[in-house]
């Protein structure tokens, strides 16, 4: 029911009685053009999820610093790859000097990891695990490729028919029996943008526990557009 009330929404009638300049031939008059758009949405389960994590460690010995994060993040890659539902990747690695009344006292040294999962259980009890020795910095849901092509097939079949049911509707309001569609487009939004859930550094720092997190994937929202003209035949 939600989905076809969408499908009315924004709709915009450009009712032509003159010729359009640009849209025919110089020497043949266009009437009776109509342009409009009508659009078809679903609110789409998240079924994609990524979790990053960090190890920090801050010191006067740059070097060993450098030999405890590389363990760690060497661990926990070994660790994640014996999950075959959930991808690793490394991120960003950083080396940044620590002061003290403005004048250098330390090193820090920080390395984050990304996992990426359909199968949000798995992940969720490998974080769980990694936190251990890691900070989690996000967890963030999404739609995967292969569910997002799905909705937006059935979101176009629905927003097609839309389309022919206002322009069968909007010829016979204005007395004609026939049209032909002049030009259409289809406009998908592309992936939603992803939902986050972040962490602060100083509240996932705290919280290295070994539990797995709760987690509550949700929705997103997937729309699809078709906007046309068409053009009323003579009865």
């Amino acid at each position: 029911m939600r989905t076809r009330q969408r499908l009315g929404a924004g709709m915009a009638l450009l009712f032509s009685l003159a010729p359009i300049p640009g849209l025919a031939d110089e020497d043949k008059p266009v009437y009776d053009r109509i342009g409009f758009t009508v659009s078809a949405g679903a609110d789409v389960e998240n079924d994609r999820m990524i979790a990053v994590l960090y190890v920090r460690k801050e010191g006067p010995d740059l070097t060993a610093l450098s030999g405890e994060v590389n363990k760690v993040i060497n661990a926990t890659l070994k660790r994640a790859k014996q999950e075959p539902a959930v991808t690793v990747q490394t991120l960003d690695y950083q080396t940044l000097p620590n002061y003290q009344n403005g004048r250098p006292s330390g090193w820090q040294v920080r390395q984050s990891i990304r996992l990426e999962s359909q199968s949000p259980e798995p992940l969720a009890r490998l974080m769980g695990e990694l936190q251990a020795n890691l900070a989690l910095g996000s967890v963030d849901y999404g739609i995967s490729s292969e569910k997002l092509k799905e909705y937006e097939d059935k979101l176009i079949d629905q927003a097609l028919g839309a389309f022919r049911s206002r322009a069968e509707r909007v010829t016979k309001a204005l007395g004609r029996s026939q049209y032909r569609i002049v030009n259409l487009q289809v406009n998908t939004a592309g992936r939603p943008p992803i939902r986050p859930m972040r962490m602060t550094e100083m509240a996932s720092e705290k919280a290295m526990i070994t539990a797995p997190p709760g987690l509550e994937p949700g929705k997103n929202r997937v729309e699809v557009e078709v906007s046309g003209m068409i053009e009323l035949q003579p009865n």
